[in-house]
């Protein structure tokens, strides 16, 4: 039992670190505080289950939720660096119009993916190839390899000249425009990349959990920052190989923390409903942590 749960986590954290790489993008490579996660990540989800209802494959259905995903990112950022608009107030405008967006696109608040609608996700087709795995065994390999294969490529794109210069332009923009190199345009490549992983992770979760909700991405902003910043305490590193891989270490440990909270909080009085709350305590004591560590190191000093 506890081992099944704790696979099932693994699972759910392996999809939620294509999102926490996502917010990696914007949180830390571009600073710039990304709300419209919130909204990309369900339009993933929407537009993958609008390409299922109309007979679509499972593999296009998620190359066109990641093109969405870019497009809303490229919305946002095209407020910011064209309109001017600031960017927490960017994200937060995307994200209120993809609420209607999405609703369009679903039809209705709730999406059934079910296999017994004669819906084909990813899962069932490797389930059919591979009838002799057991499916449990055969989702976590194949989320593994996938979740490796994007981080692997987002290595190579941040090394690139541009990806470079994404890079560049969190930490000086000033810098970065007197090379030569527009900082609006590396700002609309990382806003649009991000929130492309975020909505391919979208796409993801609705085929593992066989339904698509209108308000699924409440909160995977904080899930996707809180994933960032267990991995950056838990793992240190300074090469973008080993950053890219502790985002997703944090995100698995993440996931597992509040799947512990859901299923033996009761303990202690925890509520599902206070899930919320815990993922907001959560995410102060990490970022509390640095500060108390080097107080605490300090004083021993003294």
């Amino acid at each position: 039992m506890i081992f099944e749960f704790l696979l099932y986590s693994v699972q759910e954290g392996l999809l939620f670190g294509i999102l926490a790489l996502g917010v990696f993008l914007t949180f830390r490579c571009l600073d710039f505080p990304d709300l419209t996660v919130d909204g990309s990540y369900p339009l993933g989800a929407a537009v993958f289950a609008f390409m299922a209802y109309r007979g679509v494959g499972p593999v296009a259905g998620m190359g066109a939720a990641f093109l969405a995903g870019a497009m809303a990112g490229f919305f946002t950022g095209f407020l910011h660096t064209f309109s001017r608009i600031p960017a927490l107030l960017s994200g937060i405008l995307t994200m209120i119009c993809l609420y209607s967006i999405n609703l369009r696109i679903m039809g209705r608040p709730n999406i059934s993916l079910s296999e017994n609608l004669g819906h084909r996700t990813v899962f069932t087709i490797l389930r059919d190839f591979f009838p002799q795995i057991p499916e449990v065994y055969l989702r976590l390999a194949f989320l593994l390899g996938l979740v490796l294969v994007v981080k692997v490529l987002l290595d190579l794109f941040l090394r690139t000249e541009i990806g470079l210069a994404v890079r560049a332009t969190g930490d000086n923009e000033a810098l970065v425009e007197a090379q030569g190199i527009n900082p609006d345009h590396t700002k609309l490549v990382g806003i649009s990349l991000s929130n492309a992983l975020v909505a391919l992770s979208g796409a993801l979760f609705a085929q593992f959990q066989g339904f698509v909700d209108i308000n699924m991405g409440i909160g995977m902003v904080i899930a996707g920052l809180a994933s960032v910043i267990v991995g950056e305490v838990l793992l240190r590193g300074r090469f973008i190989f080993w950053i890219t891989f502790q985002v997703i270490v944090g995100s698995v440990v993440y996931r597992m923390a509040t799947a512990i909270a859901l299923n033996w909080g009761y303990v202690i009085g925890f509520q599902p409903y206070d899930l919320k709350l815990f993922t907001g305590l959560l995410v102060i004591i990490i970022l509390s942590f640095p500060v108390v560590r080097e107080r605490l190191r300090l004083k021993k000093v003294r």
